[in-house]
């Protein structure tokens, strides 16, 4: 649905309200028979990400990121390295800015390996994530604003190996929406916004999630590939009879 902030319905309640209606617009059917992996790509995606694993029997993992910022602007955004170190850059700014490309580089391997490898050894027992290759992938996030996170995740999935690559988001910015319908095989959203503000704003209750909260998240969820025991994700192929 192309939105603008004149909409009365354009603001969800909380993270829950947004699940709920994101999930109306998937291909349900068609994840539970092809079984589809869902991939949360950011903390505040998890609990997205979980619900609807959860809700049609599949299993999530969460792939892991790092922005890179300008030098002398600690806020602005100019690139981002996953934890198979695919980089994607922004172009305009780092031309604009005149940033050397040895800087990118040089900074995608610190944020490597001095947090993203933290992450992969706190969420996943230091694997690199193995659940992508030949599945339909369906990238989880709460909103997005520069299409940044997770144009460097629809890299990753890709290059590990992904049969298909989709993105679904409660509410996205609409030039980043046209920006991705070429890199994606779907995209699935509650609303594409023209006068996009920020994520936060599409969110009458909205809070950042603490790492103790999303590892309670995992942990408790036998959807979990990374953690999953053996039989705990019924066989969907039993679920369809």
């Amino acid at each position: 649905m192309l939105s603008d902030l004149n909409s009365e319905n354009l603001r969800f309640e909380n993270r829950h309200d947004a699940t709920m209606k994101l999930l109306e617009l998937l291909p349900t059917h068609q994840m539970r028979y092809e079984g589809w992996v869902l991939v949360a790509i950011s903390a505040e995606g998890v609990p997205i990400a979980e619900a609807i694993a959860k809700k049609l029997g599949l299993g999530f993992d969460v792939l892991f990121t790092e922005a890179i910022y300008a030098p002398n602007n600690p806020e602005c955004q100019i690139a981002m390295v996953s934890e198979t170190e695919e980089i994607v850059i922004h172009n305009e700014l780092v031309d604009s800015f005149g940033i050397n490309l040895d800087f990118i580089y040089g900074e995608a391997h610190r944020k490597y390996e001095e947090k993203i490898l933290k992450y992969v050894y706190k969420y996943r027992k230091g694997e690199l994530i193995g659940s992508l290759k030949g599945k339909n992938i369906l990238l989880v996030d709460e909103g997005c604003e520069t299409g940044l996170t997770v144009l460097t995740c629809i890299k990753t999935a890709i290059k590990t190996g992904a049969t298909s690559v989709s993105y679904a988001t409660p509410v996205i910015a609409a030039n980043v929406f046209a920006g991705l319908e070429a890199v994606v095989d779907e995209i699935f959203t509650v609303h594409r916004v023209v006068n996009f503000v920020n994520v936060d704003f599409y969110y009458k209750e909205h809070a950042p999630l603490a790492p103790e909260a999303v590892k309670a998240i995992i942990d408790k969820s036998p959807n979990y590939l990374p953690f999953q025991k053996v039989g705990e994700i019924k066989s969907c192929s039993i679920q369809l009879k």
